[in-house]
């Protein structure tokens, strides 16, 4: 059914079409999921995050600050905050990215008036440490051996700390925080807006990690496929993933999302995608995409619309 060329060894739409993706679903959480949650967000928010800047640059239309704050478990995060340089802040979004890391700071010119922190996950770029992995495929299974210290329980907490900071510096903001995070952002993003009421509005673009009983099942070239083979090695470690499942976590979300979701996927299963969105109660749209993670004619069309909507989205 895929609806590109392509000379993968598997089919990037897995069989699936627009109907059968809506009609994908969610798995149960386990027992004490909640309260795991809810537990490690205060501890998250009792963790003080002696944050530290320093101006680098002022370029279209923001001043750009290298950020440091102290994350769950007392890891230095680094990232960027940017700012529009006259310094009107009426909005604060935090901004995910993808499982590369991010190399430098996005300045969106369409997200006015608004204070943008863009932390890097742990191990990546300016949130690297020595003997923290700094490739996907590592970092996806670091860790897995216990849901206290799979890495994905400290990234999505450090999202957490990273809304403290900026509503620390920006307390106007006030209840007009957004977050924008795709693939692997994206499902991080997922995990973390159930347990945090301060964030108001989201944008998750192809979400990754929904749906992990189904995606160890896909063969794909993301992350998802360390965790398949480690899967086929351990089937044991599904009692981890189950509580780092972001459509189990979606099922909690209560803030207004914009999904962008692909017909078309190497990376992330679009059915993984669309489990994510399936899932959310709050009000909601959906966008979809063509393709997420391939390159094709009119990438770049579609691509912009995305990121037009969402950021339109953020600003509502």
């Amino acid at each position: 059914m895929s609806s590109f060329q392509h000379e993968y060894p598997f089919d990037p739409s897995y069989g699936y079409d627009l109907d059968a993706l809506l009609r994908v679903g969610s798995p149960e959480p386990p027992e004490d999921f909640e309260a795991f949650w809810r537990q490690t967000y205060e501890a998250t928010r009792a963790t003080p995050t002696n944050p530290s800047m320093r101006k680098i640059e002022t370029r279209d239309g923001y001043d750009v600050f290298e950020i440091e704050y102290d994350g769950l478990g007392g890891f230095r995060v680094g990232g960027w905050l940017v700012i529009p340089a006259d310094g009107v802040v009426t909005r604060g979004v935090v901004m995910g990215h993808g499982y590369g890391g991010r190399g430098g700071p996005e300045l969106p010119r369409d997200l006015k008036q608004t204070a943008i922190i863009e932390p890097c996950g742990r191990g990546f770029h300016r949130s690297a440490m020595s003997g923290y992995p700094d490739n996907s495929s590592a970092h996806v299974v670091y860790g897995i051996e216990s849901r206290d210290t799979y890495s994905h329980r400290f990234c999505v907490a450090d999202l957490w700390s990273a809304a403290t900071v900026l509503l620390e510096q920006f307390p106007q903001i006030g209840s007009r925080l957004g977050y924008y995070g795709g693939s692997f952002g994206g499902g991080m993003g997922a995990m973390m807006l159930p347990w945090d009421e301060r964030y108001s509005r989201a944008v998750l673009n192809v979400p990754s990690f929904g749906n992990h009983p189904l995606r160890v099942t896909l063969q794909c070239t993301g992350s998802g496929e360390a965790v398949r083979q480690l899967y086929l090695k351990k089937p044991e470690v599904m009692q981890v993933l189950r509580y780092f499942d972001a459509a189990t976590h979606a099922r909690f979300i209560r803030q207004p999302t914009l999904a962008g979701c692909a017909l078309f996927d190497p990376a992330v299963p679009p059915p993984g995608q669309f489990a994510v969105y399936n899932a959310i109660p709050a009000p909601k749209r959906l966008f979809v995409l063509q393709a997420g993670h391939f390159d094709f004619p009119g990438v770049a069309e579609q691509d912009g619309a995305f990121v037009r909507e969402g950021f339109a989205w953020l600003m509502e």
